[in-house]
């Protein structure tokens, strides 16, 4: 099903999408929740981020051509960073070009949300411990990245994570191994297309190599890298990003205030 997180009359809750409409849910989806029966058109609510997590973990370098585009090499173990939840912007909200970047790029990418607490999680179990999948957007202030050595400003800026439309969980990492087409467009033109299958580590590696570290909570969100063909945005482009079997992000950049 797709669950998403809304808005309507200032009142925030979640819900299941069933083509145009809502179903409004009770309790939340990180346990066992009832239809309310109180359906809502899409259009007359605003999505909001499908989750709010404590931590966005990334993956970077995770698709071959990706890291060539760029000039470098796979790496030998997962590249992993940190995104703020400062960071996380909803379908339709607003990226603020950063004051201090004169090339920000668009990094098409699936994300991965966590469903329980969980720790040191085994591979037999990944499947366990998500909740499903969404649309990421890793927007990347790509000068500042080159600049400074660490990514915490270049990734981390505020609107940087585009979430959303909403949670798909009827997919698997089997899914994802066998891939799912990730596109991304610019103003209607496409920049990128690749295919999940391409990933260098596939979902129960990254999440395996992630939890021996740390402990993951109820939505947080995993990056698992972006295909090639990354590029500039512009104050006034409008940005999607669309997964197979999930749906479409969108977002237009703006001028930061």
């Amino acid at each position: 099903m797709r669950i998403a997180r809304f808005s309507i009359d200032g009142n925030v809750g979640f819900g299941v999408v069933e083509g145009d409409e809502l179903d409004v849910i009770k309790g939340h989806p990180f346990a066992e929740f009832e239809r309310s029966g109180q359906k809502v058109p899409l259009d007359k609510i605003r999505l909001l981020p499908p989750v709010l997590p404590n931590k966005v973990v990334a993956i970077g370098r995770n698709y071959a051509e990706h890291a060539a585009e760029l000039g470098n090499a796979v790496p030998d173990v997962p590249v992993t960073f940190f995104k703020p939840s400062t960071s996380v912007i909803g379908p339709g909200d607003p990226i603020a070009y950063p004051s201090f970047s004169q090339e920000v790029h668009h990094e098409a990418e699936l994300a991965v949300v966590i469903g329980r607490m969980c720790r040191e999680v085994p591979r037999e179990r990944v499947k366990d411990v998500i909740l499903g999948y969404t649309c990421a957007n890793d927007i990347t202030a790509r000068d500042v990245q080159q600049r400074e050595k660490q990514w915490a400003r270049a990734k981390g800026f505020d609107s940087s994570c585009p979430l959303g439309p909403w949670v798909e969980t009827d997919l698997a990492p089997a899914d994802i191994a066998e891939g799912l087409t990730i596109q991304c467009t610019v103003n209607g033109e496409q920049r990128q297309l690749g295919r999940t299958s391409d990933m260098l580590r596939p979902i129960e590696d990254l999440i395996v190599h992630i939890t021996e570290a740390m402990t993951l909570l109820p939505g947080d969100v995993i990056l698992t890298g972006t295909p090639a063909g990354v590029g500039p945005l512009n104050v006034g482009d409008e940005v999607a990003v669309t997964i197979e079997g999930i749906g479409t992000l969108t977002n237009k950049v703006i001028k930061r205030g």
